[in-house]
């Protein structure tokens, strides 16, 4: 966030208040809520300015976490909010319109599509004129400077709302950054597990499951983050969550030169290492454009035969000198536990701090937690044969992996 005059919340929400009056006037207005902090707060934001004549409702596309449409639904309904929300089913046109596909900004764009198609369809039945959404300054930034498209981002982008979707769009908080955008959430008094929760992406789930969406492959991504959050919160990273990917390898002329890489920089045997580059890419970020990069996934063996815990600060170094020598490779994975039967996913672990999520370190999570998390990932999850660290920043990765 650039460090400019204080940002007074207080002002910020009088002078929107006051804004969205005047634009939305007497007319009707529908907003989605995902229970994350931005759409949450603008749905309050809102409310306070035009009351009854704001239509909320959580849109349930199958890629919410455990139990979650149910939960935003019944926080928000109490006092002092009495933000009233209808839970709209649509999780088969979403897995149906994303079926098959692989490619993560194929997922986005066919997500948006649907997404916005169900918005329409309730901003009609409902006599809206304006849809207003919680878009903020990096969702802005990451999409009109290529790095990938964010769902929300629309007219910024060209695309005419009232042509093609039937509704005006009004944005809040477009010229706010994460943390101040916190700054309101809590000056509107929303409780902590909103106004402090970190960023969920507007495509839920969907860009957590790397490649092709499958049902199976989309209830183990649903446990691993249930049990991943739970505990990684414990250390309040930025963000926090569990991805999942197919166990699939390919081929590479460079295996062989990176496991050398591996031996000599954490000083172990050769035969202690295997490593694999998965069948699917990731998304990564170079020169500040979007890219699909290699992802590789190293397993490292101690002499008892249990994974070899090198510190993260190593990790992180071996994971600058791995992309350096190759940038092809945009996302580094490191084993923290695996099974000795091949299953068809693998699991990665994801923890970053950030200011202003343009940039992103890894965060150092003690090896004993993350132990624990594979194994209860393994039990809860029994298609996941692996569970990994991912040790790549912001950039070169971009922090989810599509």
């Amino acid at each position: 966030m650039p460090r400019s005059e204080p940002f007074h919340p207080a002002k910020f929400v009088e002078a929107q208040v006051s804004r969205i009056r005047e634009v939305i006037d007497k007319e009707k207005a529908v907003v989605a809520v995902s229970g994350g902090v931005d759409s949450t707060t603008c749905a309050v934001l809102v409310h306070k300015a035009i009351g009854e004549n704001l239509v909320c409702i959580i849109i349930d596309d199958a890629f919410m976490r455990e139990g979650e449409p149910e939960h935003v639904a019944e926080v928000l309904a109490k006092d002092p909010f009495n933000v009233h929300l209808k839970i709209v089913n649509a999780q088969e046109r979403f897995l149906s319109a994303m079926k098959g596909l692989k490619d993560a900004e194929e997922k986005r764009k066919a997500f948006r599509e649907t997404f916005y198609t169900v918005l329409s369809e309730v901003a009609e039945k409902e006599k809206c004129q304006f849809l207003v959404q919680g878009t903020i300054r990096a969702d802005i930034i990451e999409t009109v400077g290529g790095v990938k498209t964010q769902h929300n981002v629309l007219e910024q982008m060209g695309i005419n709302t009232v042509d093609r979707y039937g509704f005006k769009v009004v944005e809040p908080l477009v010229t706010l950054y994460k943390a101040q955008v916190r700054m309101v959430a809590r000056h509107l008094g929303l409780p902590a597990e909103f106004a402090e929760r970190q960023p969920f992406p507007g495509p839920g789930l969907s860009v957590r499951v790397v490649g092709e969406i499958r049902p199976d492959k989309l209830e183990a991504v649903k446990k691993a983050t249930t049990i991943a959050e739970r505990e990684l919160a414990k250390f309040a990273p930025s963000q926090y969550f569990a991805t999942i990917i197919d166990n699939e390898a390919i081929k590479d002329p460079r295996t062989v030169q990176i496991q050398q890489a591996v031996a000599q920089f954490l000083n172990v045997p050769l035969r202690s290492i295997q490593m694999q580059f998965f069948a699917d890419k990731a998304t990564g970020v170079k020169s500040g454009k979007r890219g699909y990069g290699k992802i590789i996934g190293i397993q490292v063996k101690a002499l008892n035969g249990k994974p070899y815990k090198a510190s993260i600060k190593e990790l992180i170094a071996l994971q600058a000198g791995i992309t350096e020598t190759d940038p092809s490779i945009a996302r580094v994975l490191y084993a923290i536990e695996d099974l000795p039967q091949k299953k068809p996913y693998a699991v990665g672990l994801r923890a970053v701090q950030t200011q202003d999520f343009l940039t992103a370190e890894v965060a150092e999570i003690p090896w004993a937690m993350l132990g624990e998390i594979a194994e209860e990932i393994f039990k809860k999850c029994p298609n996941v044969s692996t569970v990994y660290y991912d040790v790549t920043p912001k950039p070169p990765a971009t922090i989810e992996m599509e």
